[in-house]
C-alpha cells in the first residue's frame, strides 16, 4: 500500500465502521504471542490509542501465564495445572499478583502512555472492580452422584463486576488496563482466567464487542478452513459434534456467555498479526471469527 490513493481507500472502507462504533465500548483480551513480541505489543498499543482517538472506548484485559511460570521457575517452584487452571497456593498467589499487577500490567500501561495514549492500570481489587468466589472443579471422572469437588487454592471465578470505576475512567478519556486478579468477600486475592474476566467485564459494560486475541486464526470448520461468522446456536452444535475441541472450547464458551449477556458480538482473532484489532473491526471481511447472538 504505497500509493496515497490506496491509503485513502483504506480510510474510506473504515469510515462506516467508525461511524457505527462511535461512542461504543470494546473489551479486548490481550494474550498469547501478542504479549511477548515487542513489535506486536507496540502495534497493539497503537491500536488502542487509535480506537480512543476516534471516539471508541477500549478496555484491555491481559493474561500473563508464561510470565508467571517463568518467575516461579526462577524461584525453584513447580507450576502445576488441573484442567488448564494453575493450582495456586498462597505463595503462588503472591507471585501471580506480583507478576500480573506489578509487572505485566505496568508494562502495558507504560507502552500505551509512551505511544501517546492515556492508560490506567487496575486489578480487580481496585474499587472492588472484580468480586470473586473460589472456583471448585469436578474430578476428572465423577461417577458418584455428588462427587467431591477439586479445590485449586486461590483460583477464582467472577462473582460480579462493578463497572463504575471503568465508567469514571471512560468519562476522563483514559484506557483501563485490567489484570485478572479478583477480590473475595474475605478480602483475599484470587487468580482468575483472563478470558473469563474479559467476558464478564464486557457483559457488565454491555459492550459492543468482546475481542479475544489468541495464537490461532479463529474457529475452523471440519476441513480446517476459517469460519468468519458463527451464530451461537451453530457454535454450540460444533462443540457437541467435536468440530470445536480442546483449548478452543473455553474461548468459544466465553464468547457465548458474553453474547448471551448483552454483548453485541464476540470475536476470536489471531493476535500474531500486526494491527489485528483494527483489521477485524474496521474491514469488510475481518481476519478472525465473530460470534453473534
Amino acid at each position: 500500500m504505497d500509493s496515497p490513493l490506496e491509503k485513502a481507500k483504506v480510510l474510506v472502507e473504515a469510515l462506516p465502521y467508525i461511524q457505527r462504533f462511535y461512542g461504543k465500548r470494546m473489551v479486548v483480551k490481550l494474550g498469547g504471542h501478542a504479549m511477548v513480541d515487542d513489535h506486536l505489543k507496540r502495534s497493539f498499543a497503537k491500536d488502542m490509542i487509535l480506537l480512543k482517538a476516534i471516539g471508541l472506548h477500549p478496555v484491555v484485559v491481559h493474561g500473563g501465564g508464561p510470565q508467571i511460570g517463568e518467575t516461579l521457575k526462577k524461584m525453584g517452584k513447580e507450576s502445576r495445572f488441573y484442567q488448564g487452571m494453575r493450582i495456586t497456593d498462597h505463595e503462588t498467589m503472591d507471585v501471580v499478583e506480583m507478576v500480573l499487577v506489578g509487572k505485566v500490567n505496568k508494562e502495558i500501561v507504560g507502552l500505551i502512555n509512551t505511544e501517546g495514549g492515556r492508560a490506567v492500570g487496575l486489578s480487580g481489587k481496585d474499587g472492588g472492580l472484580i468480586l470473586a468466589r473460589k472456583l471448585l472443579l469436578p474430578p476428572p471422572k465423577a461417577e458418584e452422584e455428588a462427587p467431591e469437588l477439586v479445590d485449586l487454592g486461590k483460583v477464582g471465578e467472577v462473582e460480579r463486576v462493578n463497572p463504575e470505576v471503568l465508567m469514571a475512567l471512560e468519562k476522563e478519556r483514559f484506557i483501563p488496563v485490567i489484570a485478572p486478579v479478583g477480590v473475595g468477600p474475605d478480602g483475599d486475592s484470587y487468580n482468575i482466567n483472563a478470558d473469563l474476566v474479559a467476558s464478564a467485564v464486557a457483559s457488565s459494560l454491555r459492550a459492543e464487542k468482546l475481542i479475544l486475541l489468541t495464537d490461532v486464526e479463529g474457529v475452523m470448520d471440519k476441513d480446517g478452513r476459517l469460519i468468519s461468522t458463527l451464530t451461537s446456536s451453530r457454535a454450540k452444535e460444533m462443540i457437541s459434534q467435536g468440530t470445536i475441541s480442546g483449548g478452543m472450547i473455553p474461548k468459544v464458551n466465553c464468547c457465548l456467555q458474553a453474547v448471551s449477556s448483552g454483548v453485541a458480538k464476540a470475536h476470536i482473532v489471531d493476535g500474531r498479526k500486526e494491527h489485528a484489532v483494527l483489521l477485524e473491526i474496521f474491514t469488510d471481511v475481518g481476519i478472525g471469527t465473530e460470534i453473534t447472538p
